[in-house]
């Protein structure tokens, strides 16, 4: 290594100080010493000072622009099934850690051969399909019997067969039926009628092929690719597809992917759905306030949401929970309890009254007495 490179190895994070050794090594010293100084003074600037308030600069560098975002759904290539939630709505259910989004979507990609065709295949594979989807039921309810006209062209392009789906209806409503050349028919002379209507609606849902959950898919164009985008998540079910590469294909469902892939995939999620709202509505906060973000719900390796049933409600100290929401239950709840407050944090010093740990708070000095 050379001697000037050594006094940047220090003071640059390792693998920033080794991608631009990487980089530059084609460089003269002259040109490769001028990046290495702007790198340098690029990271200095970024740096945070020691009990700097990062907490509130970073809830005013979300909170700021989040007043100017909107409340609309943008529906995906023109596709109305497929929509993905933009705006506040959705930065909400970011930071609520909703169980299930308003519009769970995939993006899932392809391993190779990445021609539209290809795509095309795998998105008719992945779709999930339920009897509506390939049948009309028609209901006779003086025979208390309901009929199944199958569709043979949509049954050939999903690979299906008449025998196929009887054997699925049949294990779903546990009764046997009767398999005509394009028709199932379901009859019981002793069924009541309510009884007929209610096993119709339980027929149109039945699960014959592709993936559950997997609602529509749709092939669309990202960053020169074609890529299937889904209505509806499975993530587990479609990383067992063969031909998906699954270092890439990912889900919107945070605690979906928590679940399958782990703590540090939610957290790029969270981190990447966040920005992306924001990108979307124009707006420009810096990625550190929202890593910040990110970082705080996942810390603890599970993935919490921001308010009263996750990080704010779950403070140690009483006082910074009740100073957020339910005031008096926290305070009985604490004198009941004898609970003690260490008074650490920024809320509990400013109802007592006492210097905040931060700034100038976060001191202390200590005078040495000289005798002359």
């Amino acid at each position: 290594m050379q001697d000037w490179l050594k006094e940047y190895e220090t003071k640059l994070p390792f693998t920033v100080f080794e991608l631009l050794k990487e980089r530059t090594k084609e460089l003269d010293e002259k040109k490769a010493k001028k990046i290495f100084e702007k790198t340098l003074k690029e990271y200095k600037k970024y740096q945070t000072i020691p009990g700097e308030a990062v907490g509130i600069i970073a809830a005013q560098s979300i909170g700021e622009p989040g007043t100017q975002m909107t409340m609309k759904t943008f529906h995906f290539a023109g596709v109305a099934e497929v929509a993905v939630p933009q705006g506040l709505p959705r930065f909400i259910e970011l930071v609520d850690v909703r169980k299930t989004p308003k519009y769970p979507v995939m993006w899932v990609y392809l391993k190779e051969n990445k021609s539209r065709e290809k795509a095309v295949e795998i998105a008719r594979k992945i779709e999930m399909v339920t009897v509506e989807k390939v049948a009309s039921i028609k209901e006779n309810f003086a025979e208390k019997e309901a009929v199944i006209k199958l569709d043979s062209k949509k049954l050939k392009e999903h690979g299906l067969k008449t025998a196929d789906v009887a054997q699925k209806i049949e294990a779903k409503i546990k009764k046997k039926v009767t398999v005509g050349r394009n028709e199932i028919i379901i009859k019981e002379k002793k069924m009541p009628l309510k009884n007929l209507r209610r096993i119709t609606n339980k027929i149109k849902q039945v699960h014959i092929a592709g993936i559950e959950g997997i609602r529509r898919a749709a092939v669309v164009q990202r960053n020169g690719e074609y890529v299937v985008q889904t209505d509806g998540t499975n993530l587990k079910e479609i990383l067992q597809v063969e031909e998906i590469d699954h270092t890439r294909t990912i889900s919107n469902n945070v605690k979906e992917v928590e679940k399958v892939l782990g703590i540090e995939a939610a957290r790029n999620v969270l981190l990447n759905e966040a920005a992306g709202v924001l990108k979307d509505q124009n707006l420009n906060v810096n990625i550190r306030h929202l890593m910040l973000v990110a970082d705080l719900m996942t810390v603890t390796g599970i993935v919490k949401p921001v308010g009263r049933q996750g990080i704010s409600g779950q403070k140690r100290s009483v006082l910074a929970r009740a100073a957020f929401e339910e005031t008096v239950r926290h305070l009985l709840d604490a004198a009941i309890d004898g609970t003690e407050d260490k008074l650490t944090g920024i809320a509990e010093n400013i109802i007592v009254g006492k210097p905040i740990p931060s700034g100038t708070g976060k001191v202390e000095l200590i005078m040495k007495m000289v005798k002359k």
